[in-house]
C-alpha cells in the first residue's frame, strides 16, 4: 500500500527558495537538514515538496515539473499572483478538461495548480 509521495526540486539557492516557496506560495517548512541547509521538506494543506541544493543531488536546477490539484483554480490563481509568485499563464481551460495556470520558482522548476473544468 502506497501512502504518499514527496516529489523532489533541485535549487540553486536553497534559503531563498525557501523563501519563495513560503512568502509567494504559501508552503510551510516542516523540515532542514545541514549546516548550511541543503535539503528542506516543504508542506502547504495535504501536499508535500522536498527542495534539495543541486550541489547535494548532482542535478541541474530548474528541470523539475509539478502537477498540483486544488479545489478552486481562480481563488488559488488570486492568492498566489497577490503573494508575487512568478505567474506563466493565467487561469485556463484546457481540451483535456482541466482548467490550469503554470508558475515557476526562481530556479525555473515549473509548478501547474490545475481543477476538473466546469462543464
Amino acid at each position: 500500500m502506497l501512502t504518499g509521495a514527496a516529489p523532489v526540486l533541485s535549487v540553486t539557492d536553497l534559503p531563498a527558495a525557501l523563501a519563495y516557496y513560503e512568502q509567494a506560495l504559501g508552503f510551510g517548512v516542516t523540515f532542514r537538514w545541514g549546516d548550511p541547509v541543503t535539503y528542506a521538506c516543504l508542506c502547504r494543506d495535504t501536499v508535500q515538496l522536498h527542495l534539495a541544493a543541486a550541489a547535494l543531488t548532482g542535478k541541474a536546477p530548474g528541470q523539475g515539473q509539478l502537477c498540483l490539484f486544488v479545489q478552486d483554480v481562480d481563488a488559488i490563481h488570486a492568492e498566489l499572483a497577490g503573494r508575487g509568485a512568478r505567474i506563466l499563464k493565467p487561469p485556463q481551460s484546457q481540451e483535456y478538461g482541466m482548467r490550469e495556470f503554470d508558475l515557476v520558482d526562481p530556479d525555473g522548476n515549473r509548478l501547474i495548480y490545475g481543477a476538473a473544468a466546469s462543464p
